[in-house]
């Protein structure tokens, strides 16, 4: 082998101490470390964790045509399962450092707008078929298409939107705004906290909350987010075991009883994909397949 060769060899091979997982994820090779992934991975689950308590709630609130109802306990764990599954995916096939998980505005559309026009297992069928049509898109490359065809301030727009909404969650659930009840009985206006004036434990936590991932972040500390919200949620829940805080937002804050307990997969698999189709007119059903995949 000529000198030449061998100097191209030692440039080509990988940095002393990169592993197998390393070269797979090309993790040194993007600038990045296991400690920063790690971090990056902690913090990407907390943020997101919300949809784990958020998603039953609104999916198990709503009724279908029938009356019917779904289970707290089956959502929980199929909201899980489908996070797990499609973060594996979208790490291991992808090769990205993406989370994945259910569609907070998109379950209120199955909740409340197509539910009520069928059974539950009806509604599942049409999430089923809105999924395979954008696994037909993305197959064709005519996802590719639709994203460059959407103006760039509409695609930031939409982003913005999302951040505002999901910021406004939070708003309502540390009782920092509250809904002024109207006539009408809509959502709007609200006030500041519950009576017109910022008071309670709850507001305290949250404003100590921001702060301090503002201060973290100015500070440029690593894991910044994922330390304010681990402070934040002890901070909560020893406050709320010393003073008895009776409302803290959607759910309140205590010490688990079980750190693990046993998942309920009931809800797997249970749907009829072309069921709509004999529950209202097949106009109806492309709309709101359509509307999904919107």
């Amino acid at each position: 082998m000529s000198d030449s060769q061998k100097v191209a060899d030692r440039s080509t091979a990988p940095p002393p101490g990169v592993n197998s997982v390393d070269r797979f994820f090309k993790i040194s090779e993007r600038g990045s470390t296991f400690a920063r992934e790690i971090r990056g991975g902690f913090a990407t689950f907390f943020t997101m964790a919300y949809i784990l308590v958020l998603n039953p709630i609104i999916l198990g609130s709503a009724t279908d045509k029938f009356g019917h109802q779904l289970d707290a306990v089956q959502l929980t764990t199929a909201t899980a399962l489908v996070a797990a599954v499609m973060t594996i995916i979208m790490g291991v096939g992808g090769n990205l450092p993406l989370a994945l998980a259910a569609g907070l505005g998109l379950n209120a559309v199955v909740a409340f707008q197509i539910a009520p026009l069928m059974s539950w297992d009806d509604a599942m069928g049409l999430v089923v078929l809105e999924g395979l049509l954008i696994c037909v898109l993305v197959v064709t490359g005519l996802r590719e298409a639709v994203m460059h065809a959407i103006p760039q301030p509409l695609k930031q727009a939409i982003s913005v939107g999302i951040g505002l909404f999901i910021a406004f969650i939070g708003f309502v659930d540390a009782g920092f705004v509250s809904r002024v009840p109207d006539v009408a009985n809509t959502t709007v206006p609200v006030q500041l906290g519950g009576t017109g004036q910022l008071t309670g434990w709850p507001i305290l936590v949250f404003c100590l909350g921001v702060l301090l991932t503002i201060a973290l972040l100015a500070r440029k500390v690593k894991g910044a987010i994922l330390i304010s919200i681990v402070t934040m949620t002890v901070l909560a829940m020893v406050i709320n075991s010393v003073a008895d805080i009776k409302a803290w937002g959607l759910t309140t804050p205590a010490w688990p009883d079980k750190v693990v307990d046993t998942p309920d997969f009931g809800l797997l698999g249970d749907f009829s994909l072309f069921g709509a189709f004999g529950e209202t007119t097949a106009i109806t059903v492309v709309l709101l397949i359509f509307t999904l995949v919107l």
